[in-house]
């Protein structure tokens, strides 16, 4: 069934307190997304954030992100009052998130929040804690200790404690056991009102479409709590870690730095682990997209401490024998693979053995830098097409930097001598549309027809990343409707 959809992150909404949360202009997104006719509102994870601000490298692969907590429905329940809020410099600038002053300012207000709740006496709260033992406190209790280190990565704690001495748990457990309860209180808040939206954007017809990175970052509640887990040493340290080999992008590659997986360990316990990471997955959204599918076939290893990814190599992955253990235990759950860069026969044979769709980028059709093949007449039914995704540029930005040699080759496809300025995003929307593909994927920037001041993230590059926002207005009735004939006239809706 041919389909279409919008990619917008969660905390790229609109919202009066600096960031995009589940307040009213995220419901009031998903009524504009039945509007436009839309079948998936694909968004980025929603894990908790660090330095850096990326959704990818989370303090937790179950935890949800604090920031997205809407504060007026805490005024609602008589937690927080408005007077609180109005007092707080959230940024000044709506089309941007201000991190810093977030991070100043939203804890305090969530700390009130707690301390006004009395949750301990709450039975969905207990209940919630019980249905989620298996991360909820290691991650409280990772978050409450790492707050009384001074937000030190869990490798720079005290020995004992950083190798989770027996004694040392017990101790920190009574020492910080009101941080602990307040990090277990914002957890239930966050599953709370994100399954109020969810169940919203059901009704109306709207499925969410996850993203599941591959990896989990290195200072995280999962590397803390299950060394085992990962290709540590004695001392749960990295021996090697993750990233890409240099390309026509990056001359020294792109050096991640997530622990890599002991896929040994994985494959005795049949892949206990990931499958509890997919299923709960399952819980969050509609349909996972698994980040960087690439790195199940063969991953590349970067030896730890190198400062880039010049001297790694690749080695195997578990290939389909993971998604064999996933698919028995969890049966037909609808799953996207990331199948971008790259791609040798043995990866795209995973892809097919398994049948999840892949991914096809229109900007990569266009870049003679790319070795791959992705011109639209090759994509398959069974695919996902973007203009360009959370790593791309604009499709307006991405135009602008064209070669003059590749600029020609795609006025050509296109079948024009030129395009203005207005006229470029919707002629690669259309291209999108128009394509075999089952389902459309359109970044809102895209629709709304922005440059590159409105690219979301550059990868390798620190700082200015995660912070674009759209305003109130942007999603008026005029793109709507545009949107819904676009897609009326490629049978996508």
């Amino acid at each position: 069934m041919r389909a279409c959809g919008i990619l917008l992150p969660v905390t790229s909404l609109p919202s009066p307190y600096g960031i995009g949360c589940f307040s009213k202009e995220a419901y009031e997104f998903v009524d504009c997304l039945e509007k436009a006719g839309q079948k998936y509102w694909q968004i980025l994870p929603l894990g908790p954030t660090g330095y850096g601000d990326s959704p990818y490298q989370s303090f937790s692969t179950f935890a949800g992100n604090p920031y997205m907590i809407d504060l007026t429905t805490l005024f609602e329940e008589g937690l927080l009052t408005q007077e609180e809020c109005a007092v707080c410099d959230f940024g000044s600038d709506p089309a941007c998130v201000d991190y810093g002053k977030i991070y100043l300012h939203r804890n305090e207000l969530l700390y009130k929040a707690y301390s006004r709740s009395k949750i301990e006496e709450n039975a969905e709260f207990k209940t919630f804690c019980e249905e989620n033992k298996e991360w909820l406190h290691d991650y409280a209790m990772y978050r409450a200790i790492k707050s009384r280190f001074g937000e030190k990565g869990w490798n720079e704690w005290d020995d004992d404690i950083r190798v989770r001495n027996p004694k040392a748990l017990t101790y920190y457990e009574e020492k910080c056991k009101d941080e602990i309860l307040y990090q277990k209180y914002l957890q239930y808040e966050f599953s709370k009102q994100w399954k109020k939206l969810k169940g919203y954007a059901n009704k109306k017809g709207i499925e969410i479409i996850g993203d599941v990175p591959i990896y989990v970052a290195f200072d995280s509640a999962d590397s803390w709590a299950h060394p085992e887990l990962f290709q540590f040493d004695d001392n749960n340290t990295p021996i090697e870690v993750s990233g890409c080999p240099p390309d026509g992008f990056s001359a020294t590659g792109q050096l991640w730095g997530n622990p890599l997986y002991d896929w040994e360990y994985h494959k005795k316990t049949d892949y206990a682990w990931w499958i509890s990471r997919i299923a709960y997955s399952g819980t969050l959204y509609d349909i996972v997209r698994i980040d960087h599918f690439r790195g199940f076939d063969e991953y590349y290893a970067i030896p730890y401490g190198d400062a880039t990814a010049e001297n790694g190599r690749w080695k195997q992955g578990p290939g389909y024998d993971i998604f064999r253990a996933i698919k028995e235990k969890m049966g037909s759950m609808k799953i996207i693979a990331e199948d971008l860069g790259y791609l040798t026969d043995s990866v795209i044979e995973l892809v097919k053995k398994t049948g999840y769709p892949g991914m096809k980028i229109i900007q990569f059709a266009f870049d003679s830098r790319e070795s791959g093949d992705y011109h639209p007449y090759n994509y398959g039914k069974n695919s996902i097409v973007y203009t360009g995704t959370h790593d791309n540029n604009t499709i307006c930005g991405w135009y602008e930097g064209l070669s003059k040699e590749d600029r020609q080759m795609a006025l050509e496809y296109l079948g024009r001598e030129s395009l203005d300025d207005n006229e470029i995003a919707w002629a690669f929307i259309r291209l999108a549309q128009s394509t075999t593909a089952d389902t459309c994927i359109i970044p809102l920037q895209d629709y709304l027809g922005l440059g590159k001041e409105a690219r979301l993230n550059t990868p390798s590059v620190l700082g200015g990343n995660w912070e674009w926002r759209s305003l109130p207005n942007d999603f008026n009735d005029a793109l709507v409707k545009r949107i819904r004939k676009m897609c009326e006239i490629y049978g996508r809706v």
